[in-house]
């Protein structure tokens, strides 16, 4: 067993009308190593000027913690394979929508992973697509939530066929 710690910091302004519901949603999230990265509720959920575009949402977050928890054990496995894999890049998506309660739910989480092998490698498609499925099974993020987390990779050799 392990934690991992998180602290999440907000404070509100002196303008701020919190009563009202005119006040900012910047906050900090600040991590145990020692990152901190600015937090906002999404423009999509609480408008402008109460949220902040340029920082980072939950729903955001949530996608991207799944989509890197599905590629480092990709890598792992891929590395234990002697598989030289050059580059990864996930355009993930989730899709927020309401649940059969009608509650909002990240409904689906979508990775869509593209790995490029070493230069001059030829990848054998299956393999990819077992290690990807092996990945998926090992994830603790994907293990841990109701949210359907789909992935559908592709790959590219190192000359981008």
């Amino acid at each position: 067993m392990s934690e991992h710690n998180a602290t999440i910091q907000w404070q509100r302004g002196a303008v701020d009308d919190f009563v009202g519901q005119r006040y900012s949603r910047k906050h900090t999230w600040h991590f145990d190593g020692g990152a901190v990265v600015p937090g906002s509720s999404s423009p999509q959920v609480v408008r402008l000027p109460f949220s902040d575009p340029s920082a980072v949402d939950p729903e955001e977050a949530f996608v991207a913690a799944l989509s890197s928890c599905h590629m480092l054990w990709f890598l792992d496995f891929a590395s234990r394979a002697g598989l030289p894999i050059d580059s990864y890049c996930d355009a993930a998506v989730g899709t927020l929508a309401p649940d059969a309660d009608g509650k909002m739910a990240m409904s689906v989480v979508t990775l869509r992973p593209v790995v490029q092998l070493g230069a001059n490698l030829r990848g054998d498609f299956a393999e990819l697509q077992r290690l990807h499925h092996q990945a998926h099974a090992a994830c603790f993020l994907a293990n841990s939530v109701k949210t359907e987390v789909r992935c559908e990779p592709s790959f590219a050799t190192g000359n981008g066929h």
